[in-house]
């Protein structure tokens, strides 16, 4: 093909697709990948659906829509749809990108590489604490290539790859962090593939093939000298949109800098996106009401992101070999967390188990290769948690063969069900009978609450231990084995034969005993079966029959 000598309209729009193609088959790579700023584990994640809030504005726009209606689009998708640190940044990036680029007509190569200059101190604007060895660095290199050859757009899209490249290697020697991991930076990982469109579009150079996901190994360990640990040890993420006047974000920052650490705030306008790692959540919404107005507000707790990046890192489907006999009519694919739980699940004939639950949901491809990896004509899904059984009823329109999912909400009705389970049924017979065995069952949890709220029984502060329900939060209490105990008093009616216990990454020996003598004392003709779970997060699961 014929090189371009200009940008226009209809390529920036290819490019910021290709773009988005790539993230997406990468997303689960950069995932691996993030050890540093703060250990949370959705960096790809992130910048995905970042650029798909940007192509959804992008697609109902005509074919030919002018250069200003394009940079439209992508300044205000991105803004809106920003996710996350890395999101945010990329937002950012995307909007420097796009200012100087002409109402209609092309952009020269000249032009190009101002904006790619503006994009590199857009988001070093946006950033109150700049970390080199991250994608900032990335993006100054990309700028810095681009400007050295932008004698045509060939050379400057090339150069800015190829810088960025190198730049994005050089990560480790500027992170210790990264270094110890045998890693390079996620986010830079990412924003490379911005890059890599560009140089697709303009030279039809080849794009980058994710790798398999196998082959990327972190070397992740705690160091409790770490200088960056003080980021990590934050406990919150905290976004949402403001509308503000411009004005007031200069004391807006200040606030924000002295309560937390990765702040980045952009936009402009009237109208910001603003993120923070923080402990004081209270603190850092009440600095938008003395601005303006926020909306949109959502706190991340990232201790749960700790666990998801491991969940990550270590894959989320485990195939249960069998080859004791011939592939059932029915097999059953079970959602789950924990090593004991997937024990538990594998003894009661589960074929394939999918690692996930509260924070870690599998998505539809997940499920999806689950099933097919199977090897039955009929299958059965246990989502095990309502935030997953929508995701679990797409599954059966995407396979050729018959799925049925049992409604179960929780872990302990997973195991109700699978009592039901007859591999020489059909998948809907099985769904009948393991829906009303599920149904047998009243499932309760007890974990630690992460932020304030009310409660029907009273005020929740952060770090109480909270029974809950599917009525709510049922206890609350300053011990594990107080919150458990108070939450089964408010449960177990006479006519409950058994209560199944299944403990978890935080439960001991003691607060285990302790629930037990008050059974013992409180409903002695109450049978009582404890297994080892191994789930983070929820100490105790606890399933009453």
């Amino acid at each position: 093909m014929a090189s371009p000598t200009s940008l226009s309209a209809g390529q920036l729009r290819s490019a910021i697709s290709t773009f988005a193609d790539l993230l997406r088959s990468h997303k689960d790579v950069i995932n691996r990948l993030n050890v540093y700023p703060v250990p949370d584990g959705d960096t790809g994640t992130n910048m995905t659906l970042t650029i798909e809030s940007v192509t959804a504005e992008l697609d109902p726009l005509e074919h030919n829509a002018p250069m200003s209606e394009v940079c439209r689009a992508i300044a205000h998708g991105s803004l809106m749809g920003a996710r996350g640190n890395s999101g945010v940044i990329l937002s950012q990036m995307l909007r420097g990108l796009v200012a100087k680029f002409p109402s209609d007509g092309d952009v020269a190569p000249e032009l190009l590489a101002e904006s790619l200059e503006n994009a590199d101190v857009q988001a070093r604007q946006a950033v109150v604490r700049i970390v080199e060895g991250t994608m900032l660095s990335i993006a100054r290199a990309a700028a810095e290539g681009a400007r050295a050859h932008c004698e045509s757009l060939t050379n400057l899209v090339r150069s800015a790859r190829d810088r960025a490249r190198s730049a994005l290697a050089f990560t480790p020697e500027q992170l210790p962090v990264l270094k110890r991991a045998g890693v390079v930076d996620s986010g830079g990982t990412g924003l490379l593939l911005l890059y890599d469109a560009l140089c697709k579009v303009v030279a039809d150079d080849p794009l980058p093939e994710a790798p398999a996901l196998a082959t990327v190994q972190v070397n992740v360990h705690e160091d409790p000298g770490d200088q960056e640990s003080t980021i990590a040890d934050l406990r919150y993420e905290v976004m949402y949109l403001l509308e503000a006047e411009d004005a007031k974000l200069h004391a807006f920052r200040e606030v924000w800098s002295g309560i937390g650490d990765s702040i980045v705030i952009v936009g402009g306008e009237g109208l910001y996106n603003c993120h923070i790692h923080t402990d004081d959540i209270g603190a850092a919404i009440e600095a938008a009401l003395d601005a303006g107005r926020p909306r949109d507000i959502r706190v991340s707790d990232l201790s749960d992101q700790v666990i998801e990046q491991r969940w990550v890192r270590e894959g989320s489907i485990e195939q249960v070999n069998d080859e004791s006999g011939p592939v059932a009519r029915t097999s059953v694919v079970a959602v789950v967390v924990g090593d004991g739980v997937g024990r538990i699940f594998r003894s009661l004939g589960v074929r394939v188990l999918v690692k996930g639950g509260q924070s870690m949901n599998p998505s539809t491809a997940e499920l999806v290769e689950a099933v097919r990896s199977c090897g039955s004509s009929e299958v059965v899904i246990l989502p095990n948690n309502k935030n997953i059984r929508p995701v679990a009823e797409q599954v059966g329109a995407l396979v050729d063969v018959l799925v049925s999912v049992v409604p179960t909400n929780s872990i302990v009705e997973g195991f109700a069900a699978l009592l039901e389970y007859d591999p020489d049924s059909s998948a809907e017979e099985n769904r009948e009978a393991m829906s009303v065995s599920a149904r047998n069952v009243v499932a309760a949890e007890v974990t630690q609450a992460v932020r304030d709220t009310t409660s029907d029984v009273g005020e929740v502060h952060v770090g109480d231990w909270i029974g809950l329900s599917s009525d709510g939060v049922r206890s609350i209490a300053d011990s594990i084995a107080v919150a458990s105990n108070e939450l089964l008093s408010r449960l177990i009616r006479p006519e409950h034969e058994l209560l199944t216990i299944i403990e978890g990454e935080n439960a001991s020996r003691a607060n285990t005993r302790r629930i037990t003598e008050y059974l013992a004392e409180e409903h002695p003709r109450l049978s009582v079966e404890v297994h080892h779970g191994g789930q983070p997060l929820y100490p105790y699961y606890f399933g009453i029959e």
